[in-house]
């Protein structure tokens, strides 16, 4: 009996090519199906984070408004403006580092119930992508946010 336990390790020499090849195509499968599911939930995360960031500058500027008279015309408080006077901390940008602080904004204006409307637009650094049309932060989704940025009428009409 140990004799043929015996025969039997010797006769077994390893993993034979198409073993390994077989191992090697599923391998294949199973990262072909989880690498655009890992990039799906990246994508996910920073549009969801810059959602975020949007109701935070939302919230700053509600408390500037409260210390700062707000006319029938309304009034722009740039990201700059929030961070200089306390209302928030710089915030980050998920996608490519930073905002632009002169071009990212929320815009206040009285409407006709005696309470404001926001509408918020965020700014890459460069200046030359934003990441939705200027929007209500509270109605933002997920499919609003573009992550490579959005088309907005004016580049439309100027063949960019």
């Amino acid at each position: 009996m140990l004799k043929k336990m015996g025969q039997r390790l010797k006769n077994e020499r390893g993993l034979t090519l198409i073993e390994l090849l077989a191992v090697v195509v599923i391998l294949g499968i199973i990262a072909a199906i989880a690498i655009p599911s890992i990039g799906g939930l990246i994508n996910n995360s920073k549009k969801d984070a810059h959602i975020a960031n949007a109701q935070q500058m939302v919230s700053a500027a509600r408390l500037a408004v409260t210390s700062s008279e707000i006319g029938s015309a309304g009034k722009d408080f740039t990201l700059e403006t929030l961070i200089d006077n306390g209302y928030i901390e710089e915030i980050e940008n998920p996608s490519d580092g930073n905002y632009n602080v002169k071009l990212s904004k929320v815009s206040v204006t009285k409407n006709t119930k005696d309470g404001y409307d926001y509408v918020v637009t965020l700014v890459g650094g460069t200046g030359d992508k934003k990441y939705f049309n200027p929007a209500d932060p509270a109605s933002l989704e997920r499919d609003d946010v573009k992550l490579d940025g959005v088309t907005t009428p004016a580049q439309q009409g100027s063949g960019s």
